[in-house]
């Protein structure tokens, strides 16, 4: 007799559920690239984090701050650890009391929570403390010492630990607070924008990369004497800007100008300088951390220290660099004609006239019509008038014909009002 084995050879597979076919859609979903392209907000981001300076990043809700945080970390090899301020406790950054066999003695430690013990043993990471605006001011008293000195408790965060925040307007957050000033001016703050071509580009798959900035080595201690140097000239000359505290309650949440915040100022200056930063990067971290008002004069201040020497220029007119913007050239010839009224000799008027002619040949003729004029007057009555003047007779002689021509025109106009007042 023969025995049949009843096996299901020819059985169909098991068709896959639908929650495994949903899974792979969101595998395929999530499979994105990242490319290096110029992004002004992350490059000052990226720049902050390496500086080791803590940054509050400003933005509407879903505008991707966390998702930037999140590729930054990936991008600089740190494990990421988010915390939600707003729902802890003030003891969960002070540290929680543990009593011991013998309190007398030994007093009562503060212990950390588990997320700080694993920075620590870690020894890196960046730690995100994310909806800053709705921690309510308890907790923000106790993230004090946490974000300025980098303890928790009895525990200190090692050198390798970056902090970002993230927080939405008071107006758009929930049940959101204005934050303390003395929380608030810890801070390098950068408001947070979407860019449409890079949304549209990330949602095909591929998202910006953010790298360290490449520092120069050689370029350190120039950097360093470059932002000590830009830092103090300003504040020498402008004393009243050195501690600047805002009087409304929404402007004490921002960035407002005192020495701590100078001082950060001052590292970010010689950070940017060091990696080469454009002006946009400088101008976003510089008003993020001392105001709008004291960051553009600080601005001002370092773009007219990298303008040339006007004896440097006396000396050589032929081989003179002249500024391309026009605010910095104007200041540049006004100083030139300053240096030559300081030390009047023929031999540096010659050199002013011929700066003024080529200031005209490489930029616009009207920047030169002031300083033409006041040179004009230095001269003495022995010195023959050089061919210069000759050049530029014509076009002050039409500057000057135009506004005498505007000023007719204002005149009338105001004439034909008053007259249909009258009427």
């Amino acid at each position: 007799m023969t025995l049949i084995a009843l096996c299901p050879a020819d059985s169909a597979p098991a068709h896959p559920s639908q929650l495994d076919v949903a899974g792979q859609l969101l595998s395929l979903l999530g499979e994105t690239t990242t490319e290096p392209r110029p992004d002004i907000q992350l490059e000052a981001l990226t720049l902050a984090v390496a500086a080791d300076l803590p940054v509050l990043l400003w933005g509407e809700p879903g505008i991707g701050k966390t998702a930037a945080l999140t590729q930054l970390a990936e991008s600089l090899d740190l494990p990421l650890t988010t915390v939600i301020a707003s729902v802890h406790e003030p003891s969960d950054f002070s540290g929680l009391p543990i009593i011991g066999d013998d309190p007398a003695s030994q007093g009562v430690p503060m212990a950390p929570p588990d997320w700080a013990v694993r920075l620590v043993q870690a020894g890196r990471g960046l730690l995100f403390l994310d909806e800053l605006s709705t921690a309510p001011p308890a907790v923000q008293a106790a993230l004090l010492r946490l974000v300025l000195e980098r303890r928790i408790g009895s525990l200190q965060l090692p050198a390798g630990v970056r902090i970002v925040a993230a927080a939405n307007p008071r107006s758009s957050a929930a049940d959101g607070w204005e934050l303390s000033p003395p929380l608030a001016n810890r801070f390098v703050h950068l408001q947070w924008t979407h860019d449409h071509e890079v949304v549209v580009r990330g949602l095909r798959g591929t998202w910006p990369r953010a790298t360290l900035p490449a520092l120069d080595p050689g370029k350190l201690s120039e950097a360093v004497d470059f932002a000590r140097r830009a830092v103090c000239t300003l504040l020498a000359a402008r004393p009243a800007l050195v501690h600047q505290m805002p009087t409304s309650e929404t402007r004490r949440g921002g960035a407002w100008a005192s020495p701590r915040s100078w001082e950060m100022a001052l590292r970010l200056i010689a950070f940017a300088t060091a990696a080469g930063s454009g002006a946009d990067v400088l101008s976003k971290l510089v008003r993020g951390t001392v105001g709008d008002g004291p960051g553009f004069e600080l601005l001002t201040c370092i773009d007219r220290l990298d303008l040339p020497d006007p004896e440097t220029l006396l000396a050589d007119p032929a081989a003179a660099v002249l500024p391309e913007r026009g605010d910095l050239r104007q200041v540049v010839l006004d100083g030139v004609v300053a240096a030559v009224r300081n030390r009047l000799d023929k031999t540096r008027w010659d050199a002013a006239w011929a700066l003024l002619v080529k200031a005209v040949d490489t930029g616009a003729p009207d920047l030169v019509v002031v300083p033409a004029t006041t040179l004009a007057t230095l001269r003495r009555s022995d010195w023959d008038i050089p061919q210069s003047i000759e050049e530029l007779a014509g076009m002050v002689s039409v500057s000057r014909g135009a506004d005498r021509a505007a000023s007719r025109i204002a005149e009338q106009q105001a004439r034909a009002a008053a007259e249909a007042v009258r009427v």
